[in-house]
Order: structure tokens, then sequence, then C-alpha cells
């Protein structure tokens, strides 16, 4: 035990030697360094923050409303191009039952500039929902349904029980920045002194804390692979007044050719948004102008025009 913390306290010295004769043979180099280290212990030590929250429904094992809360956080690598896969992190299903309704809800994060980019993109968003989806099919063994809605709130649950799920952790920041010191060695520090000044160490999540259990699996799914060939169908949107120009209604009407059948028809319909699916050939979404009646809105297909058309009531 004596010998261990004179080797210890012998390599701390070292270290900060090194450090010492780095400040002053190199001052830039070194102040580099620090607010290279400064920097990425604050992306270590933030939390996940959320983002959006997606409403869809789990139809095997067993039917039950899902949320699932796309969250951003730092900790979760951006990809190295366009054409590498997307890491995302997912948090363990948890089942909740308020009054008679039950619901699960899963927590995925991406990195932040992931999805700020989406944000800018409706294809890329929609990209990265599915990508999430595909990842708890495959992640949970569960069967979900092709349509979701976005919810009016950011989450669903605490903030807190978020995080907790997702980090998987229960150590304060103190505890990680002791172990994220400890990853800080004298060869990082010295090979990037000596190969290449430009490039300074990286203090690194230990490995028990990226891996170690399943509440905070990373996965890679390449994007490739998630993609379906959709159209967006031809759609017509208006809003109806009565005689004294107050607004009433919203009514869309949406062509599908080659559809015969309501029943190869998905639609769900939120206060603020629409998405309709048809047979993996077909999907529209859009933000209404008005928010709507979910409850008095109604659907009616067309099969000789192969046409929907769907009634809205405004609020």
């Amino acid at each position: 035990m004596e010998t261990s913390s004179k080797g210890l306290l012998t390599q701390v010295t070292q270290l900060w030697n090194l450090l010492d004769d780095l400040a002053e043979s190199d001052p830039e180099g070194y102040e580099k360094f620090i607010q290279q280290q400064l920097k990425e212990g604050k992306q270590l030590c933030s939390a996940p923050e959320p983002q959006l929250c997606l409403q869809t429904r789990i139809l095997k094992p067993k039917e039950k409303i899902l949320f699932i809360n796309l969250c951003q956080w730092t900790r979760i690598p951006a990809p190295q191009s366009t054409t590498h896969p997307v890491p995302l992190a997912v948090g363990k299903p948890e089942d909740t039952t308020e009054t008679s309704d039950a619901y699960t809800v899963i927590d995925v994060a991406y990195n932040p500039d992931v999805l700020q980019a989406a944000e800018r993109d409706q294809l890329k968003k929609n990209q990265l929902i599915q990508m999430a989806m595909k990842c708890i099919e495959e992640q949970f063994q569960f069967s979900l349904s092709h349509s979701y809605c976005i919810t009016k709130f950011r989450i669903k649950g605490s903030i807190q029980r978020m995080k907790q799920n997702l980090m998987g952790i229960q150590t304060d920041s103190t505890d990680l920045r002791e172990k994220m010191r400890r990853e800080l060695t004298i060869g990082h520090i010295r090979s990037s002194t000596m190969s290449n000044p430009d490039h300074f160490p990286q203090l690194l999540l230990p490995k028990d804390q990226v891996s170690g259990k399943a509440v905070c699996l990373i996965e890679e799914i390449s994007s490739t692979e998630i993609q379906v060939e959709m159209k967006i169908p031809a759609y017509e949107i208006k809003i109806v007044h009565d005689h004294n120009e107050k607004p009433l209604k919203i009514e869309l009407k949406v062509e599908l050719p080659g559809i015969n059948s309501v029943s190869l028809c998905d639609l769900s319909v939120s206060e603020d948004d629409l998405l309709i699916e048809v047979s993996e050939k077909y999907r529209l979404h859009l933000n209404l102008p008005k928010p709507v009646d979910t409850e008095m809105t109604t659907a009616k297909f067309i099969k000789e025009k192969s046409t929907l058309i769907i009634t809205m009531p405004l609020v």
C-alpha cells in the first residue's frame, strides 16, 4: 500500500513538473491545453437536455402508448461526416400509470449539433425520429407503430428522471472530475507536446460510465438503413370561414394515386399538427395553421378519386 502511494505521488510530481515545463517553454500551448481540458471537462459533466417529445404506440409484445423524449447531450459524439453513422444513447423503458392510462417512456439522446441541424430540415428530423424508433425496436424487441405525433410539451415525465435514466450514474460532479483527472496521464501530455503541439489529449469518460450498464447504451445506426422511400402526396389545405368571416374549420384534401382502400391509410392528428402514412408509399406531415379539435375531426376516403378528405373543426 505504501509502495503504491509513493508510486502515485511520484507520477503526480512528474505530471506537475511536465506541466510547469510546458508553461515555461510554450505558454501559448500550455494555455490551449488547459482550455481544452476545461472545455472537455465541462462537456463530460453536463447533463442531457430535453428537445422534443413524440407520441406513438407499442404494438408488440403488448399494445401501449409510448412517449419518446428526444434529448440533446454533449457527451454523445457528432457523426464524423454525413456518410458516417449517427451515434445515439437510449435509456431503459419506464412504465407509468396515471389514473387509468398506462404508458411507457423512453429517453433518447443525440449530439446537440445533430438535433439543431434537424430543426432546420424536416427530412433530417424525420430520419432522426425513424432512427430512434428503429433503435428502440431492435434494442428492446418492440414492434412500434410507424405513425407518431410531436407533442406540445418537450418532455414526458420529470427532467430529473430523464437525467438519471440516461446518465445511469449516481456520482456527483466532484466524483466524476476525480475519475476524469485519473485519465490524464503523463503519457498523454508527453505525446501531445513532443509529437504534435497542436493536438491536446482528451479527457475520456471512464469506460464503466459509457457501456457498463444497459441504461446508457451508445448505438451506432447507419442512416442509410432506415431511409424509407415514401413520397409526399399532392394536397390542398384551406381554412373555412362562416358568413361573418369567422374561421370555423380546416379542410385538407390529399390525393393518393394507386390507393383504393381507406384501410391502408394511417392518420394521426394532434391539436397543432397532422401525420398521414399510407401503405409505405406516401407520408405527409403538416403543422396546422390553427389549433383544431381532435375529437371532432373526421376523415372520409373517396375511392373513385383516391382522395382522402379530412375535416378538422377549430377549437
